[in-house]
């Protein structure tokens, strides 16, 4: 079994800054593209960040229109963790945020996704 586990959400004013973490656990033999969604209230699930790739060197990296310049994702392979660092927060970026991630285990030939259980971050105004 896979599990991906969020953490670092929370409360924060218009204009603060939270980071994201995602760690994926379990049996787990490698993790290529990893991933940040959202969903707001009353919306569809959307991509927010996608790093491409394994190596972090030579990842690839594709962000949402509304949160370019303002968040940035990253991720330590060896830990098998994917960050969103977010600053310049807005009211709209308030929603459940959630990992995914394309996994290797033990008992598959190619990587499947996984996704974690969601973790909230509202934006005061």
């Amino acid at each position: 079994q896979v599990q991906l586990v969020e953490s670092g959400g929370g409360l924060v004013q218009t204009g603060g800054s939270l980071r994201l973490n995602c760690t994926a656990s379990g049996d787990v033999v490698s993790v290529s593209d990893m991933g940040w969604y959202r969903q707001a209230p009353g919306k569809r699930r959307e991509l927010v960040a996608l790093i491409i790739g394994e190596y972090s060197a030579r990842a690839r990296k594709r962000y949402a229109d509304s949160v370019k310049g303002r968040f940035t994702i990253s991720r330590d392979s060896a830990k098998n963790t994917v960050y969103l660092q977010m600053n310049g927060l807005k009211s709209e970026d308030t929603a459940i945020y959630y990992c995914n991630a394309d996994v290797r285990t033990s008992h598959t030939y190619g990587s499947y996704p996984y996704w974690g259980q969601g973790i909230q971050v509202t934006v005061s105004s």
